[in-house]
């Protein structure tokens, strides 16, 4: 479900029966009538909003498949950041600007305090060093995780942006890096398909690997992390 702002121009009836054009808010008006709207959202249990390009977008908490495997990589990634200086989230706002994403799981300092933004909403975008979304089913799911946050990643300047997808082919797990915030890209894209390693090559996630291990049938379990979901 997504609730969308148009900037296309709205007629309204005057008092007097004249036709008047009502310009839309200008880009900076926009989001700020975004941003006060989703600070201002009272969701029922189980959705969150985001703050996505020019439209607020509402989403359902994730499946069961969507759940095990972003819990996988948090765990994974908790290992692997044991005694440095940064940790792995889930449920955190990362705010750039007037925007507002939810990743599935992000790594940022172990003290979130030294990145915050200013409204005390989360944590400040220059803060976040990767993020990691599970991709889910839906068309428009699709759409935003492949497209619409690749962007929105890449203009906050977040390092490292990996997808789990098992809707991309036979699926595929890609690794975006350098992002180049004027373009809203990443400059890098490798694509592993399943049942190959891909692994994170830069910062303090670098040598995570996500393995060939992971299985897309719901009926498959495994007693290992690296074993079924191929996170070492």
């Amino acid at each position: 479900m997504t609730v969308l702002v148009e900037k296309k121009k709205e007629t309204v009836m005057a008092k007097d029966s004249l036709t008047v054009q009502q310009e839309p808010p200008a880009a900076d008006d926009l989001d700020l009538v975004l941003w006060r709207a989703w600070k201002a959202m009272d969701l029922p249990e189980g959705y969150h909003a985001e703050i996505i390009e020019e439209s607020i977008e509402v989403s359902p908490t994730g499946r069961r498949r969507h759940a095990v495997l972003a819990n996988r990589l948090r765990r994974a990634l908790d290992q692997l950041l044991q005694g440095t200086d940064y940790a792995a989230y889930q449920d955190t706002n990362v705010i750039h600007g007037l925007k507002a994403t939810i990743p599935d799981v992000l790594v940022a300092p172990v003290d979130l305090d030294t990145a915050p933004d200013p409204e005390g909403l989360g944590v400040d975008a220059a803060g976040v060093q990767v993020v990691f979304e599970v991709v889910s089913p839906g068309r428009r799911d699709r759409e935003r995780d492949r497209d619409r946050k690749r962007r929105a990643y890449a203009r906050a300047g977040i390092p490292v942006y990996v997808l789990v997808d098992d809707h991309d082919g036979e699926g595929a797990v890609t690794v975006l890096s350098d992002p180049d915030r004027e373009a809203g890209d990443y400059n890098s894209a490798r694509r592993h398909p399943y049942g190959t390693d891909a692994v994170i090559t830069d910062g303090p996630a670098k040598s995570f690997v996500i393995g060939d291990g992971i299985p897309r049938g719901a009926d498959r379990t495994s007693p290992s992390v690296t074993a079924c979901y191929g996170l070492r």
